[in-house]
C-alpha cells in the first residue's frame, strides 16, 4: 500500500492573510505531492513497504537518505496542514495549556522559545513542540526534513506541533522576513488538534 498525498482538511485560501493561497497550493500540491512521490519510490519492493510512515521513521537507518528526507518530508507536511486551521489561534486549554506552563512558565514564555527556535533554525528545517511519555512537553529545531522521530534528532518524544521555516513554506508572501511569517502562524494554529495530539501520545 503506497502513502498518498493526504487532503487538506480546509480550501487554500482559508488561511489568509496569514497563509497565502498560490504557497498553500504550491507547498501542497507539488511540494508535498514531490515528497510523497519519492518516499513511494524509496520504499518500493524493501520491508518498509505496507508499514506505517512513525514506524518506517522511528527505525529508520539515517544513512538511508531517500527515505530520511523524502519520508520526513511526508511525515512532516502531513502534521503542518492538520495543526492549522481557519479559526486557529488564541491559546491551549486543558492538559496541554497544564503541561506547557509546566514546562515553560507561561504560554508566551512558550511563544518566545518556539518562535525563537524557528527563526533561528539556520537555512531550512522545522520547528517543533514535542511530547514524551509522561506528559512532558519540549520545544526544539531540526535541520531539512529531519524530526523528532528519527533515531537521534532534536528533543526526542513525538511532535504534535510543527512549523515549516523551509524558504517554500513563506518566500512568496513574506520574502526574507521569515520572523514575520513565524508570528503570523501562531494566528492560525489549531490548539484544539494540537491537545488532542498531545493526549493521545503523552
Amino acid at each position: 500500500m503506497s502513502f498518498e498525498l493526504p487532503k487538506l482538511p480546509y480550501a487554500h485560501d482559508a488561511l489568509e492573510p496569514h497563509i497565502d493561497e498560490k504557497t498553500m497550493k504550491i507547498h501542497h500540491g507539488k511540494h508535498h505531492q514531490g515528497y510523497t512521490d519519492k518516499l513511494n519510490d524509496a520504499i518500493d519492493g524493501t520491508d518498509m513497504e505496507g508499514k506505517t510512515i512513525e514506524n518506517i521513521l522511528i527505525n529508520l537507518d539515517m544513512e538511508n537518505k531517500a527515505v530520511r528526507n523524502n519520508g520526513g518530508g511526508y511525515y512532516n507536511h502531513s502534521l503542518f496542514w492538520e495543526v492549522m486551521s481557519p479559526n486557529g489561534g488564541g491559546n491551549p486549554s486543558g492538559e496541554l495549556a497544564a503541561a506547557i506552563n509546566s514546562a515553560f512558565g507561561s504560554f508566551e514564555d512558550f511563544k518566545e522559545k518556539f518562535a525563537t527556535a524557528a527563526k533561528t533554525q539556520f537555512g531550512s528545517g522545522w520547528a517543533w513542540l514535542c511530547v514524551h511519555k509522561g506528559g512532558k512537553v519540549d520545544v526544539c529545531s531540526t535541520p531539512n526534513q529531519d524530526n523528532p522521530l528519527m533515531p537521534g534528532i532534536g528533543c526526542g518524544g513525538t511532535p504534535i506541533l510543527g512549523l515549516d521555516v523551509w524558504e517554500h513554506a513563506y518566500y512568496l508572501n513574506y520574502q526574507n522576513r521569515r520572523p514575520d511569517y513565524v508570528e503570523a502562524f501562531f494566528n492560525v494554529i489549531n490548539w484544539e488538534e494540537v491537545g488532542s495530539r498531545y493526549e493521545k501520545n503523552k
